[in-house]
């Protein structure tokens, strides 16, 4: 059987070199025993080739499970896959077999595989390496004789590292690896594929199929399709069913396209609570850094003032606004018995108003300083309530009373 044949068969529609390369690979790979795993991205069509690989081996005639990994609780999976035994948990009203006992001298298919759960990934490795497995709350080795096809969306590699799959079941799943690749990278299809979906729509529904003029073509072609094969044929369902002039133009195309995310604005999604005390940090730094700031600036505004009053070219009307921004760097006071500001702009100011001025102090940076002054402030606050001053920290009271000890705060 060629490949338009398996193509035809199977119902996948494409002519690119990289999709029938991927199915010659399916069928190469089938007789054997070897475990595949297939990646792409979502919607891509990656279910249609456990389904070649098994219609082709010798277990053709066995049983072919598809299990959805992503689909099942993290507390009922190993349930599933391997079974369980008459109270082994609450609920376990009887003996179950698991998918890996149902599907003996059969296939497997593991859709999302990168969803498993780590102790689940154990169970599979040994599956796989051994065909042994236990039901849950049995001690009893069962074995099986099963072939596993396994197919994710996530970079594996990626989760690797980051801790979330096991590098060993990766190789042993990864034996014939099979890629499919996104829409985008085969743009001759993509027309191919809208047909497609409009002639079995109008066949469904007994309506005339839409058409594209050549604009709305280049706008499909073009188009950057994340959602891939599911995206343009839910897409092509809404012209068929909305639109009621039948041939379909550039902007009544470009009505149903959403905008592409590179368009859109990042999103940052890395944040947990070490970010936020990290921030925190960052923002009493910041503050520190800022107050110190606004102090030099007044002593460098009073040292003007001063050294301006005895220099000609220092002129008055620049003193005076000066001054006002000090006063309003300082806020509202009340004005000083025997104190005579000027009352017009212009006036010249008089050295003996400026002579009572603040002191300026070197403030302490240190963080630690300020942890303890905050502490002790949302302690006097809340007559040394450690619950409600610890949430006025926005930490927890175990957090405020080890900072307590560590600094002897009475």
């Amino acid at each position: 059987m060629d490949v338009q044949e398996i193509k035809q068969r199977f119902g996948i529609i494409g002519n690119a070199e990289v999709l029938n390369r991927a199915i010659e690979v399916a069928v190469q790979v089938a007789p054997t025993d070897l475990s595949v795993l297939i990646t792409g991205e979502s919607g891509t069509g990656k279910e249609a080739f456990p389904q070649i690989i098994h219609q082709f081996s010798s277990r053709k005639h066995g049983k072919y499970i598809a299990v959805n990994c992503g689909a099942i609780p993290e507390g009922t999976i190993d349930s599933e896959l391997f079974g369980h035994e008459k109270g082994s948990f609450t609920g376990a009203m009887s003996d179950r077999k698991g998918y890996f006992e149902e599907a003996d001298n059969g296939t497997i298919f593991l859709d999302e595989i990168g969803e498993l759960p780590l102790s689940t990934q154990v169970r599979l490795l040994r599956v796989l390496e051994a065909g042994e497995f236990m039901k849950v709350g049995s001690s009893k080795v069962l074995k099986t004789n099963v072939r596993v096809v396994a197919a994710t969306n996530v970079d594996i590699p990626v989760a690797i590292q980051e801790g979330k799959f096991r590098e060993d079941l990766y190789y042993r799943l990864n034996t014939v690896p099979i890629r499919i690749l996104p829409l985008r990278d085969r743009k001759e299809d993509i027309f191919l594929l809208f047909r497609k979906f409009a002639m079995d729509f109008a066949e469904k529904y007994r309506m005339p199929p839409v058409r594209l003029d050549e604009e709305a073509q280049n706008v499909l072609i073009n188009f950057d399709w994340p959602g891939n094969v599911r995206q343009l044929k839910n897409i092509t369902e809404q012209i068929s069913i909305i639109e009621q002039n039948r041939m379909i133009d550039g902007n009544a195309m470009r009505a149903y396209l959403p905008v592409e995310a590179s368009k859109l604005p990042a999103l940052y999604n890395g944040i947990d609570q070490k970010t936020f005390a990290n921030e925190r940090e960052i923002l009493y730094q910041v503050l520190f850094d800022m107050k110190r700031d606004v102090n030099d600036l007044k002593k460098l505004v009073h040292d003007l003032m001063v050294d301006g009053a005895d220099r000609p070219e220092f002129h008055s009307d620049n003193a005076q606004i000066i001054r006002k921004i000090y006063q309003q760097e300082e806020g509202p006071t009340a004005p000083e018995p025997h104190s005579h500001p000027p009352t017009h702009y212009n006036e010249p100011i008089n050295r003996e108003d400026i002579q009572d001025t603040e002191e300026f102090v070197e403030e302490s940076l240190s963080l630690e300083d300020k942890e303890i002054e905050l502490i002790k402030k949302a302690l006097n606050k809340h007559k040394g309530k450690r619950k409600y001053a610890a949430q006025e920290l926005g930490i927890s009271e175990r957090t405020l009373y080890r900072k307590i000890k560590e600094y002897d705060i009475n």
